[in-house]
């Protein structure tokens, strides 16, 4: 029989990953009380949630949602939950491991709306931003785009405004 303590962990950790599209584990060995705190409020401040547990645990809560990652699962692991902003989540660990020289936390690997990424999509994804800021360059983009448009409309209609007055009206059936 489990360990009582055991089974409300791994019942604490599924229900924890319910819902969740996007999760990292990271290798946090290393970090000091301080480090790991920051971290903590850091991932928080981004939507997420850094969960450490033992690698029998995570594996068996990931396995339980049909995901296998036993293959990364060695060596002092945490599960970093990232409900709100997968971005900005990577970023917020990518920034902490720059502060050390071991650089740490080091990726794992992950999961990422649906799909597993091996570490090299979430270091490109740590160098996006967040999703607020994407989402903002991108509704300036279109801005610009559609004020370049209404310009040239305004530009022809002008031109055949003096040209012959006004556009023909249609004729009569």
């Amino acid at each position: 029989m489990a360990n009582e303590r055991n089974q409300k962990s791994l019942s604490d950790l599924q229900q924890s990953l319910a819902g969740v599209e996007s999760f990292y584990l990271v290798d946090y060995q290393g970090l000091s009380a301080g480090q790991l705190s920051k971290l903590r409020q850091d991932i928080r401040d981004k939507g997420g949630q850094l969960i450490v547990a033992k690698n029998t645990l995570i594996h068996l809560a990931l396995q339980s949602n049909d995901q296998d990652f036993s293959d990364i699962l060695a060596g002092p692991s945490a599960l970093v939950l990232a409900s709100e902003d997968p971005a900005g989540v990577a970023k917020a660990l990518s920034d902490i491991a720059k502060t050390n020289e071991a650089g740490i936390p080091t990726f794992k690997g992950g999961f990422v709306e649906g799909n597993r990424v091996d570490t090299k999509v979430i270091t490109k994804l740590a160098t996006l931003g967040s999703k607020q800021s994407l989402q903002a360059e991108m509704v300036g983009v279109l801005s610009t785009h559609l004020a370049t448009f209404i310009g040239t409309l305004e530009a022809y209609q002008s031109k055949l405004q003096a040209e012959g007055g006004s556009a023909p009206a249609p004729a009569a059936e």
